[in-house]
């Protein structure tokens, strides 16, 4: 399975969870996984990370590691925004929206084998371009889970080096 990650995924885990300086383990247990090809970024989420994260993810050239290796399809994005947001959406909604529909389309192009990671909550009371991404995805039956649920998935320790075999 692919786990394709919004931006407030690293975001959060920086700002809450895993500070870069603090938890160096989960920094580097997620560029392996990028590496590994069970984690990643399509180009438009991964150009939203402007922060501390978005230096990280500039350096050493990690960008190869964590960005999805494909064109976007925009028939993909297309769908998603007309059966996840409306179809009638205005330019000021569209730019509300901002690049989610790019990251929901890329788990279209291959439903079984992708799962969208994201910090957001279900929110079905919101409408058009203020939907959720999970309630987006669960429009254009795409997977998605959030950020605790990957890591438990792809079994992430402070020890993760000796459970993957990897040595520095």
């Amino acid at each position: 399975m692919l786990y394709l990650l919004d931006a407030s995924v690293l975001i959060t885990a920086n700002n809450l969870y895993y500070p870069l300086d603090g938890v160096p383990e989960f920094w580097e247990w997620l560029e392996h996984m990028c590496a590994e090809g069970r984690l990643k970024m399509p180009l438009e989420i991964f150009e939203e990370v402007t922060d501390d994260v978005g230096d990280w993810l500039r350096e050493q050239d990690r960008k190869a590691k964590v960005c999805l290796d494909e064109q976007t399809n925009v028939d993909l994005v297309r769908e998603c925004i007309e059966r996840g947001y409306a179809p009638d959406l205005n330019e000021s909604e569209l730019l509300e929206m901002g690049n989610d529909p790019f990251l929901i389309a890329s788990a279209m192009a291959a439903r079984d084998q992708r799962v969208v990671v994201t910090t957001e909550v279900s929110k079905p009371t919101k409408r058009r371009a203020n939907r959720h991404i999970p309630d987006v995805c669960d429009s254009v039956d795409v997977k998605w889970c959030d950020s605790f649920t990957m890591l438990r998935t792809l079994g992430f320790s402070t020890r993760w080096r000796e459970q993957f075999g990897v040595f520095a």
